[in-house]
């Protein structure tokens, strides 16, 4: 087995039998990886089971399995567990509400990057977060490298995976929270009130918060950007937004 596949441990599950059981076990797996083109017998069978289950697909070539599972026998599938349960949106208005605080959520748009994922969630932890929600698809989840990055934070804070990420923004506003999206050509960051229950948009690496995201906040937020390069990584700009509510939340006044 390569380095890299050691590295990640056991969260890459091998073979129909393995996968069937780890299934059977109610284990949490993230995603669900299978041979292009093999959909029949046994196989068919554990993809059936894992989409009722409300498991990630994904179509994979086989040397992308043989990678994943460092050249094991996989037999054409090979699922990857999550390294800790999802929570859900409730759970995370009932962390503000036992705290006694304005719900603060952080919404990533599509993130592929497992090492951003993770040190947004050191963020929201960090900062007073009361969670963070992903799409359940084209996006990283809870992954054995996104549990590294976040430096023990994913034990800590609650990760809800949702099918719609702009109908959850419309079911937040709904219960009276505002979305800020990050993106170019908005407010300066610190010229908003946060005070309130407010939901910061953090998009994808490459292409920022999507249009239909994007189109569904209340602000557009910004950063300054005085140099040749026309973006932060996502987790420090998330670092940055976050703090400022944190700071505003806390009283510290700014020192003109």
């Amino acid at each position: 087995m390569n380095t890299e596949n050691t590295r990640r441990g056991e969260d890459v599950i091998a073979g129909r039998n393995a996968v069937a059981e780890a299934l059977k076990s109610g284990r949490t797996i993230d995603s669900l990886y299978v041979a292009r083109g093999e959909h029949m017998g046994s196989l068919s069978a554990l993809i059936a089971r894992a989409k009722k289950a409300g498991i990630n697909i994904k179509e994979a070539d086989p040397k992308k399995l043989d990678f994943l599972c460092g050249g094991a026998v996989h037999q054409g599938v090979v699922a990857v567990a999550a390294v800790k349960e999802f929570s859900t949106v409730e759970d995370m208005f009932r962390l503000a509400e036992e705290r006694g605080e304005a719900p603060f959520l952080i919404l990533a748009d599509e993130l592929e990057d497992p090492h951003n994922l993770g040190a947004i969630l050191r963020v929201a932890e960090c900062a007073g977060a009361h969670g963070v929600i992903i799409p359940k698809r084209r996006s990283v989840g809870l992954t054995y490298a996104v549990g590294k990055a976040s430096a023990g934070a994913v034990e800590y804070v609650p990760v809800a995976r949702v099918i719609n990420m702009a109908a959850t923004i419309d079911d937040l506003k709904k219960r009276g929270v505002w979305i800020y999206a990050a993106d170019m050509d908005g407010e300066p960051w610190c010229s908003q009130d946060y005070a309130g229950p407010a939901a910061v948009v953090i998009g994808s690496e490459g292409f920022g918060v999507s249009r239909l995201v994007k189109e569904k906040c209340d602000f557009v937020i910004s950063l300054p950007m005085k140099g040749k390069i026309s973006s932060l990584n996502a987790s420090v700009a998330c670092g940055v937004l976050c703090y400022e509510i944190a700071r505003q939340r806390a009283g510290l006044k700014a020192k003109n």
